[in-house]
Parts: C-alpha cells; sequence; structure tokens
C-alpha cells in the first residue's frame, strides 16, 4: 500500500493558507524527504496546527 505525504503546497491548501504563508511557519520536522523535498502526513499537520499558538499578530490596544 503506497503511503501519501503532504507537500508544502498540499499543506498549505489542506490548511487553507498560501504557500507563502505555510512557508514562515515553525513547522514541525517532516515524516519524509525525498531529494529535497519535505513531506508531512495529515495527521502530523494536524497535531501541529492543532498546538500552534492563535494567529493574527499583536493583540489589540484597549482604550
Amino acid at each position: 500500500m503506497t503511503e501519501h505525504f503532504l507537500s508544502s503546497s498540499e499543506a498549505a491548501e489542506y490548511l487553507g493558507i498560501s504557500r507563502g504563508a505555510f512557508n514562515t511557519l515553525n513547522l514541525p520536522e517532516p515524516d519524509v524527504t525525498v531529494g529535497q523535498v519535505k513531506g508531512w502526513s495529515k495527521t502530523t499537520i494536524d497535531q501541529w496546527n492543532a498546538r500552534r499558538p492563535g494567529h493574527g499578530g499583536r493583540p489589540r490596544k484597549e482604550r
């Protein structure tokens, strides 16, 4: 049985973000590397995404 891993483009699409945004994140170690291409399982991406801090930059100042 063939196992499928997500490339950075596929992982970004899976998360609903751009590839550029994905590449700026503190990513988990890839599950596999083929040549220079890194790959992650959906399980790895889901677990990492559930643990990463919220998005959106600085919190708003209270007035």
